[in-house]
């Protein structure tokens, strides 16, 4: 069973007294919301794909499952290392890409796959969700987390890079990963790429709605606001009219 922080609370609810971190959970509060209640069927096999540095992986370890890591950067996996002593779990580490998945960890290998942040830079999304397929055991479920197109849109165009918008605008999620920032997916096309890998979508939520917008002076000095931001990103993250708003589109399949 999940061992949460303090009466109540699940991986990822406390909102924190330092400025970076009251961010970051208002970032993640509504994938953390989302994977609840799959967590809580736990002890479970977690297989965290890019996850690196342990930001989600060391605290699932930490609600008492069974978590691997596989990373294709040795520095990350180093720091998730370190993470994951000050924290007091244990979580393998496998140094690796989606390419090789079955042959570093086997097939049907995890209840729970988490894929956060990685579809948007591979060479071909459909065959990567094809390694995931085989990775994820029969009745499993897979936690995916992408990066939404119409946000980025929106987000280009206040920043005075039109062009970039432009160019955004229709973007070929099959194409190659366009520079650094990668692919950007509509619900359409990312529900798509999963059905064609033989998923079924149970979920899709809107993430980063508000969290981006928000300066981060106001969550500093407004006492109270990271909580309240907190509950507002989790009040409109199933509500369809604010998919198009987030930054992130958090998809649960199986």
């Amino acid at each position: 069973m999940p061992v949460p922080e303090r009466p109540g609370d699940r991986p990822g609810d406390r909102t924190s007294d330092r400025p970076s971190e009251r961010r970051t959970a208002a970032r993640t509060a509504v994938v953390w919301s989302a994977l609840g209640d799959v967590l809580d069927r736990g002890p479970l096999d977690v297989l965290d794909i890019g996850g690196g540095t342990g930001g989600f992986a060391v605290r699932v370890a930490q609600a008492g499952h069974r978590v691997t890591v596989v990373d294709p950067s040795p520095d990350a996996l180093a720091s998730l290392d370190r993470r994951a002593r000050e924290r007091g779990v244990e979580v393998a580490a496998h140094q690796g890409d989606l390419s090789g998945l079955v042959d570093v960890v086997g097939a049907d290998a995890a209840d729970v796959v988490l894929c956060h942040g990685v579809l948007e830079v591979v060479e071909d999304p459909a065959a990567a969700l094809g390694a995931l397929r085989s990775a994820v055991r029969p009745g499993g479920t897979l936690s995916l987390l992408v990066a939404q197109r119409h946000a980025a849109v929106v987000a280009r165009a206040m920043a005075g890079h039109f062009q970039q918008a432009i160019a955004l605008l229709d973007g070929d999620p099959a194409a190659p990963a366009p520079g650094r920032s990668g692919r950007r997916f509509t619900r359409d096309e990312v529900e798509g790429l999963l059905q064609d890998a033989g998923f079924t979508v149970d979920g899709v939520h809107a993430v980063r709605v508000f969290a981006d917008l928000v300066p981060g002076s106001l969550l500093d000095a407004e006492p109270g606001a990271a909580a309240a931001l907190v509950e507002l990103e989790r009040a409109v993250a199933d509500r369809p009219e604010y998919l198009p708003l987030a930054t992130q589109l958090h998809l649960l399949a199986r």
